[in-house]
């Protein structure tokens, strides 16, 4: 008989095909997530879970799912799951880092160049009449954004993605790169001339600054209120990494009172954003719904990853993307 598998959200077929190979399959049907009691009792019956970052793992849940051994995420952070509590379970722990980085990369690009260059604001300018009303075709300070060569590029955490940031800016914009991270990256330093520096002077001399710290205890409000001002006040705040290391109050206030320039977000504090949320009334805002990693290629590629992992344990490997790689001293890879 095969191992069951728990699927949280719908996949390609081709994906659910390779994991039907293995696995019995039940996957959610719904777009919005399962509730937390529902996801409760189904890890009850399943010997493996796909999982989302929306999605509560928490230790109460792990400790009711007595035929569990593995827990396979479809992102690259982890911090919805108690890995520590999975650890001493012996529960397995996987998620789909380096197949994301290009398109992360180029929509944090895309959102730097629609907030530097107001490409959004320009657009509700010409949709919404407001160009047609002031009956002007054509104004010298119509508009006026940034323009990025030359300027200093910030980057928060030099990973994959932040790395790959910092290379689109000096080899596609002509950019200068500072960037702070618990290590220093002496190759990229070597290939691309990135500056490295303390936090204080990465915010305090950036024109844009860009963050791509996973979200631990630690990175939790990095990005706070007197953070926020050591910034230029012509400078802008990207984040395409998760919402919860920007203290959310503190750039509403940031841009109420004009410490900076403005921001761009794919990810925030409370998911869905609320319709009527302060950020929304901003027009030097630019705002999108978690979509850094939407592109075909991305997502396809983080299934594969995820049928990947879940192969792997099924054959008695250790998965090739473990997150808690302690937990192979407390169980064998397998559901022999």
């Amino acid at each position: 008989m095969k191992p069951q598998v728990f699927i949280t959200r719908e996949l390609f077929d081709d994906v659910i095909a390779k994991i039907l190979q293995y696995y019995e399959v039940e996957v959610w049907d719904r777009y919005q997530a399962p509730p937390y009691e529902t996801l409760l009792k189904k890890v009850k019956e399943v010997d493996a879970l796909v999982s989302l970052l929306a999605d509560k793992i928490d230790c109460n849940l792990l400790k009711n799912a007595s035929k569990l051994k593995i827990v396979a995420q479809l992102a690259v952070g982890y911090d919805n799951i108690d890995v520590e509590c999975a650890t001493k379970l012996g529960i397995y722990v996987t998620n789909t880092p380096g197949v994301l980085t290009e398109a992360t990369a180029e929509f944090t690009w895309a959102l730097i160049l629609a907030t530097t260059r107001r490409a959004v604001e320009a657009d509700h300018f010409v949709r919404f009449g407001e160009w047609f009303r002031l009956r002007t075709a054509w104004h010298p300070k119509m508009l006026l954004g940034m323009e990025l060569k030359g300027k200093t590029l910030g980057i928060i955490g030099l990973g994959r993605i932040g790395s790959r940031v910092a290379e689109i800016g000096v080899k596609g914009f002509g950019m200068k790169v500072i960037y702070y991270d618990l290590t220093r990256n002496p190759q990229l330093e070597a290939e691309i001339g990135a500056v490295y520096k303390d936090l204080h002077d990465v915010l305090k001399e950036a024109d844009v600054v860009s963050v791509h710290v996973p979200l631990t205890p630690e990175t939790k409000h990095l990005i706070n209120e007197s953070r926020l001002k050591l910034m230029k006040s012509s400078a802008v705040l990207i984040n395409t990494s998760r919402g919860g290391v920007v203290d959310t109050n503190a750039l509403v206030k940031a841009l109420n009172e004009g410490w900076i320039a403005g921001a761009g977000l794919d990810v925030f504090e409370e998911e869905p954003l609320p319709q009527n949320h302060p950020l929304t009334a901003f027009k030097n805002v630019v705002l999108a719904p978690h979509i850094a990693s939407a592109t075909y290629e991305a997502r396809h590629g983080m299934a594969e990853i995820v049928a990947d992992n879940l192969i792997d344990f099924y054959e008695g490997k250790v998965p090739r993307t473990l997150v808690n790689k302690e937990v192979v001293n407390v169980r064998k890879p397998g559901f022999k």
